[in-house]
């Protein structure tokens, strides 16, 4: 993926990792793998990073725990995160709406 495409896609990849920390807890290896199912292609070097900025705006919150022997660490959904997330599905129907009207009459 070359940089604009990854810098535009990673507002996409953020959401997606709030929609699924609201639904249960997130590790880090499973969201690659989820994002991998819907064509993104993320390393570790950038997928981590996006979860500690998220964590650290108070969207997320995350807890360590011992799986086998290893520690992993977990993040679900904040009430701030559940709320922000809410808005942006809104915005994203307002414009899929807006783009999908728009090919009907072109």
């Amino acid at each position: 993926m070359d940089l604009l495409n990854r810098k535009f896609f990673l507002g996409f990849i953020r959401i997606h990792i709030l929609y699924h920390a609201s639904k249960d807890m997130i590790y880090g290896a499973e969201m690659i793998r989820e994002l991998q199912r819907h064509g993104y292609t993320i390393s570790p070097g950038t997928l981590y990073p996006i979860l500690h900025e998220l964590e650290e705006k108070g969207l997320l919150r995350s807890k360590e725990r011992n799986i086998n022997g290893k520690i992993r660490r977990y993040y679900r959904i904040t009430e701030k995160g559940r709320r922000l997330l809410i808005e942006a599905k809104k915005k994203i129907i307002e414009l899929v709406e807006e783009v999908l009207e728009e090919k009907r009459y072109a």
